[in-house]
């Protein structure tokens, strides 16, 4: 399973995906990338759902960050939600997020926050599945090219 994240991390960051590295995505960003996400699994506070396909394949993958907080123990950040480019439009975002819901809502946290990059395809999925736009902040990111960029906050209340 190992291999199969790596090349959906690098898929996403040479498809444009804005996921904190810059394209071409170099080996030992997406060994240290993993390595940081399996370090925070055996904490509780750290989740990563999956995608697959019929026949077993990595479609995309989704992680949510629990605030560990006394203040914060009803909200939970997403992160990182990545679909193979060659599986998206199909519905595996969606059901991705949804079954990210159904865990935070297990996990009594009932709202929950994420950034996307402005202009990015995550914006109007959001808006389109249910999410509310909070705010933006104006360059967040700094491109390949220079260019800073914004990043816009959303946030979903789970009934």
């Amino acid at each position: 399973m190992r291999a199969d994240l790596e090349a959906l991390l690098e898929d996403a960051v040479n498809s444009g995906a804005s996921v904190g590295y810059r394209a071409p995505l170099a080996p030992h960003w997406k060994q240290a990338f993993w390595n940081g996400v399996a370090a925070l699994l055996p904490g509780g506070a750290h989740r990563l759902l999956v995608a697959r396909g019929p026949e077993g394949d990595l479609l995309g993958s989704v992680q949510l960050s629990l605030c560990t907080k006394p203040n914060g123990a009803h909200r939970a950040e997403v992160q990182k939600l990545l679909v193979f480019t060659r599986h998206r439009r199909g519905g595996v975002a969606r059901r991705l997020m949804e079954a990210l819901e159904e865990t935070s809502r297990g996990l009594g946290r009932t709202l929950l926050v994420l950034d996307t990059l402005k202009g990015d395809c995550g914006e109007p999925f959001y808006e389109a599945t249910g999410w509310h736009r909070a705010g933006q902040i104006p360059g967040y990111t700094i491109e390949a090219d220079g260019a800073f960029h914004d990043t816009v906050l959303f946030y979903k209340t789970l009934r």
